[in-house]
């Protein structure tokens, strides 16, 4: 689970957001796995459910992920500002940000 983020965020732009799918996928089911107490929606599902709303879906997902994965860590809640960059579509930084804390939860294991 371990990515390089900046080629994450390459492919994501060379695929023109294909990519991004998937990576939203696999940092869902990282969350609904590490932290099921706070997540648990399947990847497909969050999918459609963002697909079927035009992303506002998206909005509240990113919400979620900023407090899962506060718990992962251990560190801080960014929720707040998950929406916010969501809302002005900046949500490929909060997969960034996402993506760095996995890599930094698995270095530490």
């Amino acid at each position: 689970m371990n990515r390089n983020i900046a080629v994450c965020i390459i492919l994501s732009i060379l695929t023109c957001g294909i990519y991004g799918i998937y990576w939203m996928y696999t940092l869902n089911q990282y969350a609904a796995y590490s932290c099921p107490q706070e997540w648990n929606t399947d990847g497909l599902v969050v999918i459609l459910l963002n697909i079927i709303t035009c992303g506002i879906y998206g909005i509240y997902w990113n919400y979620k992920m900023g407090k899962a994965y506060s718990r992962i860590n251990g560190g801080n809640d960014n929720s707040l500002l998950f929406v916010l960059l969501s809302i002005f579509g900046l949500s490929i930084v909060n997969w960034a940000i996402m993506q760095n804390d996995i890599n930094t939860s698995l270095r530490r294991y």
